[in-house]
């Protein structure tokens, strides 16, 4: 079941899928999630490519992504050389993908592979942006710490009630995009976990459409999580009252034409 914004318009058939996951200190998490990803991929024939962002990891995620350049087709891996943290990490693989639309994933494996392909062909119907969620029929998590879920359902509502939007999971990163709606995003300001919500909600507030899919999200098997509620939630509501401002004062300014 999915549930839908506006009917799709765009018919352009695209050419490339390109993946960003931004990686820190992910050495023993990127082999399973980035062979996985290129396998299910290659199976449905989904035209690829992952570019993962080394954001100053401390382990051996560099040394592991260039073992994994030589067996995995696609796979490029850089480096983010200037001040780190998640947001920037994305926005930097943003920047270097050559594929005419994007799936941003965790580099732990969270996100179901599959799932992405189903991104892929959503978006060969004509939308714009694919957005997954975990807490819809057909969807589910699996090993969510309890603290954090309760915080998430309460961003979430919180997300709704302002946006006046049906979208339940707007904090999940793993979210697609053709490429014309990152650049019609721009400029992407948030340096940290919030561009997660940045993202989905100019792009709803700048008029494209949008369709809403079950997913499934598990727990990291590896390492530990990287997102800190306490550090997080001044953040997000900066970013919502940011975006909030442009839907309700920017008088469509920066709609798309």
């Amino acid at each position: 079941m999915k549930s839908e914004s506006l009917p799709p318009a765009n018919t352009e058939r695209l050419k490339l899928f390109s993946v960003v996951i931004p990686a820190r200190d992910e050495a023993e998490s990127l082999p399973a999630t980035i062979e996985h990803l290129h396998l299910e991929f290659s199976l449905n024939q989904v035209p690829h490519e992952i570019v993962v962002v080394d954001d100053g990891s401390r382990d051996r995620t560099w040394e592991v992504l260039q073992q994994l350049q030589a067996k995995v087709p696609g796979l490029r891996p850089i480096q983010n050389t200037g001040e780190h943290g998640f947001g920037r990490a994305v926005v930097l693989g943003l920047r270097h993908i050559q594929g005419d639309a994007v799936v941003i994933m965790m580099a732990d494996e969270s996100d179901d592979a599959r799932d992405a392909v189903r991104y892929w062909k959503l978006l060969n119907e004509g939308w714009d942006c694919v957005f997954g969620s975990r807490f819809i029929k057909g969807g589910g998590v699996i090993d969510y710490p309890k603290i954090k879920l309760f915080v998430n359902r309460l961003a979430n509502l919180f997300i709704r009630i302002i946006f006046h939007i049906p979208l339940n999971d707007t904090t999940n990163a793993f979210k697609a995009y053709r490429r014309t709606v990152i650049q019609g995003c721009e400029p992407l300001i948030a340096p940290h976990f919030n561009l997660t919500v940045e993202i989905p909600l100019k792009a709803i507030v700048r008029g494209y459409s949008w369709t809403v899919v079950p997913i499934t999200w598990r727990n990291r098997r590896f390492g530990q999580a990287k997102l800190k509620i306490k550090e997080m939630g001044s953040r997000y509501f900066f970013i919502c009252a940011y975006v909030w401002l442009e839907k309700y004062f920017s008088r469509g300014d920066y709609r798309q034409r």
